[in-house]
């Protein structure tokens, strides 16, 4: 049987969270060396950029904690992750144009899903800091997948809650991990704090300060088209 009439295609704006929805970098490096300084591992943002922004905690406490047995390497990510979240309860604030593709979003009716490496306890603290957590369809956690990013797999899934497909969706990251990721879903992304050379080596379709730049907002607009 025909189906009578055009369906309609459904779009999306799928966003990292660290990083991306705010400026939250500095306080995991702070965390990050409170917990790996006395382990022999000091990060300054340039290192933390390269080695663990963006990816899971997993894939970190592998690299970092080889000769802990995996049990314990939870417990000290998990320790992290505890001061970091004390260091961000009442710090967090929206980058700048947020709010305002938020609200262009809601007005046109495109869904938009969070997909984030980050602990879910993280990301919530993160949403309803910045007051945004009723505004997203669906919280996507890398680890709680088989594979987190640089695995497309987040992406593929924020994509499947949104009811969308990658043409009709834009990503936007912050981290090497993170446009990997999206760009291996075949989903358009942009906006980071790397450099712009970093970020179109990794595969991103555009580099951006802020969410309302008149380069975001028309590629947005293109790809997004009806």
């Amino acid at each position: 049987m025909l189906m009578r009439g055009v369906i309609r295609k459904q779009r999306a704006l799928l966003f990292d969270i660290d990083g991306t929805l705010a400026d939250t970098d500095a306080l995991h490096v702070q965390a990050f060396n409170t917990v790996f300084g006395p382990r022999g591992h000091v990060f300054d943002r340039a290192r933390a950029a390269r080695e663990l922004l963006g990816r899971s905690n997993a894939s970190i406490g592998a690299e970092f904690l080889p000769d802990e047995p995996p049990e314990r390497r939870a417990a000290i990510m998990a320790q992290k992750e505890e001061v970091f979240r004390r260091l961000a309860a009442g710090a967090v604030q929206p980058l700048p144009g947020l709010m305002a593709l938020l609200d262009h979003a809601a007005a046109a009716s495109i869904p938009v899903v969070a997909v984030t490496n980050a602990p879910r306890a993280n990301a919530e603290l993160i949403l309803q800091g910045l007051g945004i957590a009723d505004r997203f369809r669906a919280l996507i956690i890398g680890d709680e997948l088989p594979h987190g990013k640089p695995h497309p797999l987040p992406y593929l899934e924020g994509l499947r809650a949104a009811q969308a497909i990658a043409d009709d969706a834009v990503a936007f990251e912050d981290s090497r991990a993170g446009i990997a990721a999206a760009t291996a879903a075949g989903i358009a992304t942009m906006r980071s704090n790397l450099g712009h050379d970093e970020l179109i080596a990794a595969g991103a379709a555009l580099t951006a300060a802020a969410f309302d730049e008149p380069e975001v907002l028309a590629l947005v607009t293109s790809r997004l088209a009806s």
